[in-house]
């Protein structure tokens, strides 16, 4: 399979929330009625299935602050490393110093250099162990990995660091939607390495920015 090449998904749930369970989902309706505009917790990172939380990352709000202010951008293409038996997963090569941060629980970043120019924003998932992430590919305004660390100012100074507020960069749900059907499914780029059956896992996903479905109350994230 060409690594351009994408198959449009059906997914069967359409929910924003899909990150969150409805007993946790309910408890932050409670404690805030808007819910637009708000900081997806650590445990929803903990979920062993890597693919799942990459395709739920769509639509989802990556927030970078810094001293100079608060940037938002919607999360538009993600790529799943599903623990050491995914040989595309750099944990495959054993535990180093550089993926140790992947051992542990998820909900950090992992934050890499590659090729020498790009820094690589990956979150890491699932429970202590099991060493899986996702790749944060592109975001609205920035096409491809290297781009969006450039442009929102992520380096390596945020590996391990938590995906909350506390360290500049978190996630959050502003209430958008990914319809069904508008999920672009293809292979990971750039993986050749793993041999012919990982490399053609269909773990990359992507939805267009003009499908997104945005809240009336606000049409921009």
């Amino acid at each position: 399979m060409r690594k351009d090449l994408f198959l449009v998904c059906d997914f069967p749930n359409e929910n924003p929330f899909g990150l969150v369970s409805r007993s946790l989902r309910a408890g932050l309706r409670a404690a805030n009625p808007a819910l637009m505009n708000r900081v997806i917790p650590r445990e929803c990172w903990l979920e062993k299935d890597a693919v799942t939380l990459a395709r739920s990352l769509l639509g989802k709000v990556l927030v970078r602050t810094t001293p100079v202010g608060r940037e938002t951008r919607v999360i538009l293409e993600t790529e799943a490393y599903l623990g050491a038996r995914d040989l595309a997963c750099h944990a495959s090569k054993g535990r180093t110093a550089r993926t140790e941060v992947m051992f542990g629980a998820g909900g950090v970043w992992y934050v890499y250099l590659c090729y020498g120019i790009h820094e690589m924003l990956n979150l890491v998932v699932g429970p202590a162990e099991f060493p899986a992430a996702v790749l944060i590919r592109g975001v609205e305004g920035a096409a491809g990995p290297g781009r969006l660390t450039k442009q929102l100012g992520v380096d390596r100074r945020l590996n391990a660091a938590p995906a909350l507020p506390s360290s500049g960069l978190h996630i959050e749900d502003h209430g958008i939607v990914v319809p069904r059907g508008k999920v672009m499914v293809g292979p990971r780029v750039g993986i050749d390495y793993a041999g012919p059956v990982w490399a053609a896992k269909p773990w990359r996903f992507r939805v267009a920015a003009e499908d997104l479905r945005r809240p009336k109350a606000s049409r921009k994230a």
